[in-house]
């Protein structure tokens, strides 16, 4: 086997056609569709089988150094996440100007409907729902992401 017209011609087929490789090379049926992705993982397989793969020995240690690896690298998104103790978030939205101060409400009409969003100590809320950011409650409005203070028309932003 010649490994550089095998990943010359891995360049030339199909997505399609690059899983069926994926499949032959690793004997399942990969999850991504990702063209490039595909290309390198059956080309370092095609690589392992011409030149040889790890060593027994290789594969031990890989193995002693997975069972003391802990499997998550970063620990997941919180949807709601803890307040810093160390960093209040009363001073976090004071700090921006354009902010009215907690327990008032920003009114705004759209498409015909008057909406109103309540400024709280954490965030905001609308519609019985709370918000990290004013950008958060126009996209939840919207549908798409826009700038927050822009939509509400707030601080002078038309």
């Amino acid at each position: 086997m010649n490994i550089e017209n095998e990943l010359a011609a891995l360049q030339q087929l199909t997505t399609d056609a690059l899983r069926d490789r994926y499949a032959e090379v690793f004997g399942e049926q990969p999850r991504s569709r990702h063209k490039t992705y595909l290309i390198r993982k059956v080309g370092w397989r095609l690589q392992a089988i011409a030149e040889g793969d790890l060593s027994q020995r290789a594969r031990r240690r890989a193995e002693e150094l997975a069972v003391d690896a802990e499997v998550r690298t970063t620990p997941p998104r919180d949807k709601h996440p803890m307040i810093s103790p160390t960093k209040s978030v009363k001073s976090t939205l004071q700090s921006d100007p354009r902010l009215p101060s907690p327990g008032t409400s920003i009114t705004r009409k759209y498409k015909g409907q008057t909406l109103e969003v309540r400024v709280l100590q954490g965030g905001f809320e609308y519609d019985g729902e709370r918000f990290k950011t004013l950008s958060a409650v126009a996209k939840a409005i919207t549908g798409s992401h826009c700038n927050g203070f822009r939509f509400f028309k707030l601080g002078g932003v038309k």
